[in-house]
């Protein structure tokens, strides 16, 4: 995992914008165990806490982790455990005044009352990162495509690690591929109208035979093309959880209408662009 990171995070990986893996600020000795390393990285929050807002904000989401998992593969990394649980974000710049508790997210770090954020349309969005290369190896290209017995990270659901696939070598790469579409598909399209557009690409990511999957090439150029075909007034419009009541969306409605037009009064990007 130290290796890893510490590649990732090196010169000049760490300069490429589309490297979106936390970057490891230093390495520790552990005074009581030689066999362990601390790790210092940056101070980070769970990708979709506060949640998405927009069709934009999404999109913005998903170019990152797309692109990041590029940047991966092209420097023959496989991360091998994309989750929800690793894919985090930096959102300082969403906390105007006092940052959020590590523990109790809802309160600030002193306690002194509940945490305020603005959302990921305001001036500085938030950057995404990977995180955890526990299980991340890095390939030889040379050694051809690698085949790797399961490895089981927070997500059980892999195809090829399923019933009898336990002990058959599969591609990392393209298992990676399954992770990201699951997530796409588990934190979006499952949860928010809106984003049908992404169907048929995640769709195309999660295929129970992994050579049948896109590859991560395909998978941006194919984003890329589905996002272009979004209008500014779709990028704006508000994601709508599935399970809202039908007052329920016309109160969020409302109060979307009055936060869209501030923005757009102000010349927002529909898309949030983070700072490098």
């Amino acid at each position: 995992m130290v290796e890893i990171g510490q590649f990732l995070s090196s010169e000049p990986l760490l300069q490429d914008p589309r490297n979106h893996c936390v970057h490891i600020l230093e390495v520790l000795q552990d005074p009581f165990d030689s066999k362990k390393s601390i790790m210092v990285m940056p101070f980070l929050k769970m990708f979709d806490a506060p949640g998405f807002l927009t069709t934009g904000e999404s999109v913005a989401f998903l170019k990152q982790a797309i692109e990041g998992l590029h940047f991966m593969h092209d420097h023959h990394v496989a991360h091998r455990d994309i989750s929800n649980m690793n894919v985090m974000m930096d959102a300082t710049p969403m906390y105007t005044k006092k940052l959020w508790h590590p523990l109790v997210p809802s309160f600030t770090r002193d306690f002194s009352g509940l945490s305020s954020h603005c959302s990921r349309r305001a001036e500085r969005a938030p950057r995404y990162f990977y995180i955890d290369f526990g299980l991340s190896r890095k390939y030889n290209p040379a050694d051809g495509p690698p085949q790797e017995l399961p490895v089981f990270g927070g997500d059980r659901t892999v195809p090829e690690f399923q019933d009898d696939g336990y002990d058959v070598p599969a591609d990392p790469f393209r298992t990676d591929i399954y992770y990201l579409g699951n997530l796409m598909r588990t934190t979006f399209l499952k949860a928010y109208r809106g984003l049908e557009i992404m169907e048929q690409l995640v769709a195309d990511m999660v295929q129970s035979d992994p050579q049948k999957r896109r590859t991560i090439t395909e998978v941006e150029t194919r984003f890329i093309e589905l996002s272009r075909k979004l209008s500014w007034w779709k990028l704006r419009a508000r994601l709508v959880y599935k399970d809202k009541t039908a007052f329920e969306r016309a109160m969020l409605s409302m109060v979307h209408f009055f936060r869209t037009a501030k923005l757009v009064a102000k010349r927002r990007s529909p898309i949030p662009i983070p700072s490098l």
